[in-house]
Formats: C-alpha cells, sequence, structure tokens
C-alpha cells in the first residue's frame, strides 16, 4: 500500500524532483509548487506568478538548495532555504516548457517546448547558447552524466535525437516508427492506430545507456557509441502510453509510470550488452536517412523480438491512476519510489533493495 504525502497541493501535481539531501519538490496546475520533507510533511509552498501549470522542476546537481522551476514560458530560480518570490526568472521559451534539464556541471540548462524548441541557456552569462528543435511538441531532453556537453532529447514527432552543444544540428536521430517489426504494424492496423510518440527519456548513471517511453505502451533501450546511438533493447509492460522512465542511481534499474495506472521496476543488467554488433552497423551512420528496411538487418530485428518478450518487470505497482511524474528517494534509509498522478497527494511505494 501508498503512504499520501497529503496538504501540499489543491490540485493535479504534475512534476517532481529530489535534491541530494532528499527534499523532494513538486509542482502542480494552477502554479503551485511545494517542499516535502522526507517524512512527507510539506516544508515550504509557493503560489507561482500568473497561475501558470507548474511543468518541471529541477535541482541543482552542484547546489541543493538552487531549485529551478518551468510554469507557462518562464523559468524561475528558487532558494530552497527562504521559499519566496523568485530570485531570478527567465522568458526564453516562446511556447509552453514541458521539461528541465541541469547539466551535471550547473553551467547549462536546457528547456523543451510545445513548439519544438529546445533552449539551452548559459547559466554564467545568463543567455540562451543554443536552440535546438523538432518538428512537433519536444516532450523530454536530459543531459548526459558525464558528458556535460550532450544531450538527448524526444518529441512527438517520434524523433530521439543526440545533441552536442557545439552544434545546432542533432549527431544522431532516430525515428521510433522505423523500428516497428511487420508484426507491430499488423497489429496496430487490427486495432487501432497508436504511433509511437516519445513521451519521456531517461539516461543511465553511466552516460553512455538511455531509456524512451512511448505512447505505444513499449520501452526502448538505446546505447550511445561515440557520435551516434542504436537500439540495444525493446519490451513492453504497460497496455497503455509509457509517459515516465527513470534511471535509479543502480546503473540498470529502470522504473516505469504509464496511463494504464501501473509503475513497473525493471532490472535490465542482464540483458544490455548482450547484443552483437553486426558489421552492418558501421554503415547505418551513412544511411541514416535511408528508408527503415535498408536500415534493419535480420540480426537485429532478432534480438529485437526476443527481448520483447523477455524482459520482465521486477515489480509491479499497481497504482490505479494514471501517472504523470515519478522519482526515487532514499526516505530513513531505504528506496522510494514517489508517484504523482491526477490526484493533488504524491504517492510514496517501498522498493526492494538490488
Amino acid at each position: 500500500m501508498a503512504v499520501k504525502w497529503t496538504g501540499g497541493h489543491s490540485s493535479s501535481i504534475l512534476c517532481l524532483n529530489v535534491n541530494t539531501e532528499g527534499l523532494v519538490a513538486s509542482g502542480a496546475e494552477q502554479g503551485e509548487l511545494t517542499l516535502w520533507d522526507g517524512g512527507g510533511a510539506p516544508a515550504g509552498r509557493l503560489q507561482l506568478p500568473k497561475a501558470d501549470d507548474v511543468t518541471s522542476v529541477v535541482f541543482s546537481p552542484r547546489c541543493p538548495t538552487r531549485l529551478y522551476a518551468s510554469h507557462g514560458e518562464t523559468i524561475s530560480l528558487l532558494d530552497v532555504r527562504s521559499l519566496k518570490e523568485p530570485t531570478e526568472s527567465f522568458h526564453v521559451n516562446e511556447e509552453e516548457i514541458n521539461c528541465l534539464s541541469v547539466n551535471e556541471t550547473d553551467t547549462f540548462l536546457a528547456a523543451a517546448d510545445d513548439s519544438g524548441a529546445i533552449k539551452v541557456m548559459d547559466l554564467e552569462n545568463k543567455k540562451v547558447s543554443r536552440s535546438l528543435r523538432h518538428s512537433n511538441i519536444c516532450s523530454s531532453v536530459v543531459f548526459r552524466p558525464q558528458r556535460p556537453q550532450s544531450l538527448v532529447s524526444c518529441g512527438l514527432d517520434m524523433q530521439v535525437m543526440l545533441w552536442n552543444l557545439q552544434k545546432a544540428r542533432p549527431l544522431w536521430t532516430t525515428n521510433l516508427q522505423e523500428y516497428e517489426t511487420e508484426e507491430d504494424s499488423l497489429q496496430s492496423a487490427g486495432q487501432f492506430f497508436n504511433p509511437p510518440l516519445a513521451h519521456s527519456l531517461s539516461v543511465a548513471s553511466c552516460g553512455n545507456i538511455f531509456g524512451c517511453g512511448a505512447q505505444d505502451g513499449k520501452v526502448r533501450i538505446f546505447r550511445v557509441t561515440g557520435v551516434k546511438f542504436e537500439r540495444e533493447l525493446e519490451f513492453q509492460g504497460h497496455s497503455l502510453g509509457v509517459s515516465q522512465v527513470l534511471f535509479m542511481p543502480e546503473e540498470y534499474w529502470l522504473l516505469t509510470g504509464g496511463n494504464d495506472g501501473k509503475v513497473l521496476l525493471w532490472d535490465i543488467s542482464g540483458d544490455v550488452g548482450k547484443q552483437q554488433k553486426s558489421p552492418a552497423k558501421s554503415l547505418q551512420r551513412k544511411k541514416a536517412q535511408a528508408p527503415a528496411t535498408t536500415r534493419k538487418d535480420g540480426k537485429h530485428n532478432k534480438v529485437a523480438s526476443q527481448g520483447h518478450t523477455r524482459v520482465v518487470p521486477k515489480l509491479t505497482i499497481e497504482h490505479g491512476e494514471k501517472v504523470n511524474w515519478i522519482s526515487c528517494a532514499e526516505i530513513k534509509g531505504s528506496k522510494r519510489v514517489l508517484v504523482a498522478d491526477q490526484s493533488s497527494s504524491v504517492s510514496v511505494y517501498p522498493l526492494p533493495e538490488p
């Protein structure tokens, strides 16, 4: 059973983040922002201006008292020691922001929005240093651990992109539809058209493995190799869209949350790295813009279909409500998953030890 954290919000919670000291921040509809101590008691509340929905909150990796929050097209910097008016506000996006990410050196902040733009701010100069773009809503952007100049993004254009801040164009792009097998297409045609709109990304602590959750209920795991990435694994445990993916500090433990009201814990450590690289892979970069069929060799598809059936969740939480956000915190010496849904409370579940 979940423990419920209540009394911090009056409307639906949209996002969560936890700092290195265990302080939890939550953002909700109508400009509500709340801080929680590890025991689940509200430690601070703030009503942000204009009452725009708070869509993303992220603590500075270097300074746990600095909190960035996006509301509408605005990014506010807050000091959690004294949760009052924002210490600074930035207005660099033209449409509603969906996701914020700060790199581990606390030098750049990326904000992805509904126009498909990703505005990358130099936090020292407080200016936009890069404008990157998807062709549709950009739903998620994440800096890679151990690589402060590198980030990955995904969007409702079904594209997953790898970027380096030295370049304005993506280093590598994958369209999730290109990976669909004939069986997938037939299933879609027989039931209803459910394209793999990409909703969420998370990068493992190694910096080279990342996961993507999509509207078709699948989780895809990719491996970055230099200036490109390749699909490593694909599996499905949700019956509806995967709204959230989150790698835990244990390198290859992954939490996923879905529109089906489930939260699943996966241990993919035994599956990552098993795929053998085929000689055809070296040609992929040259064929990046080629039709999907030329990019799939038989071995690749075979591995994918095996992965599809082999990977099973380590833990299934029947949360019961559509998941808006998931986060992970250590509370009283043990790991917990925090879940935000359509309600005004945070649900907290215990997690098994590795």
